[in-house]
């Protein structure tokens, strides 16, 4: 991934931010979105404010904002290799008690922003002849729901986002894209204390490995799919086991 060009969406915190990370101290270039601009300054500097980095903020449930992002990957390093849909939102709530609201939330910005940011990605990478690697960020619950955590609207969303990126793998193939999704399973992250969990550890006990995952290791899975050249159309699970079983006793 040398010299490559990354965009990542949601790059101010958690998995995004670790993910941008990786791929900076890989040697790639790196386009850093984030609807706070705030925080995407601040991870910006942690990181040493590196030249092969650059900033856009904006929502990206917004096309104006998948539109600078893929621009401003080629002005500033003339080309795209990598697009990881990092961006979304989350927040459990009972069934009986989701409004409309609610689902039009996750919908703009968890499934239109990764839709219609992936259409202008590829059609750049199509333009550009190079192929290139789309990976969308979706989540163990889709599959595997834990009783206690009501979250059917974000996660009906999620699992479009699943369905989206095999459909993709099979229309883009042609063109030397791949499209691979990861689903992390409960990873340490600010989400957390957002959605009023003061103790993400305690859930560690939901994952074969017993314990919970760190932001880092879902960015390294997503690094792999990225240099994966013979991989696409496939669902990652980063969960410690969680799909796979459970813990007894």
């Amino acid at each position: 991934m040398k010299a490559k060009t990354v965009i990542v969406t949601g790059a101010s915190t958690g998995i995004g931010k670790e993910t941008a990370r990786l791929f900076i101290e890989k040697g790639s270039n790196v386009v850093m979105n984030s609807q706070n601009e705030a925080n995407l300054r601040a991870a910006f500097e942690e990181f040493g404010s590196p030249e092969s980095a650059v900033l856009v903020s904006g929502d990206i449930a917004e096309r104006s904002t998948s539109e600078k992002l893929v621009s401003t990957a080629f002005e500033n390093f003339g080309s795209l290799d990598v697009l990881v849909n990092n961006a979304g939102v989350f927040q459990p709530k009972p069934f009986l008690d989701v409004e409309e609201s609610d689902v039009e939330r996750f919908y703009k910005t968890n499934l239109i922003g990764t839709y219609f940011t992936s259409q202008t990605a590829a059609r750049r990478m199509i333009e550009n002849g190079n192929g290139g690697s789309i990976i969308n960020v979706g989540s163990v619950l889709v599959d595997h729901a834990i009783a206690g955590l009501p979250a059917s609207a974000p996660i009906a969303i999620k699992g479009a986002i699943h369905s989206l990126s095999i459909q993709l793998a099979s229309e883009l193939a042609e063109h030397k894209i791949r499209v691979n999704t990861v689903a992390p399973g409960v990873i340490r992250s600010g989400l957390q204390a957002k959605i009023g969990i003061d103790d993400v550890d305690a859930f560690g006990g939901l994952h074969l490995l017993n314990r919970v995952g760190e932001s880092r290791e879902v960015a390294e899975g997503i690094y792999y799919l990225a240099t994966a050249d013979f991989v696409t159309g496939e669902l990652l699970n980063i969960d410690g086991g969680h799909v796979a079983g459970h813990k007894f006793g």
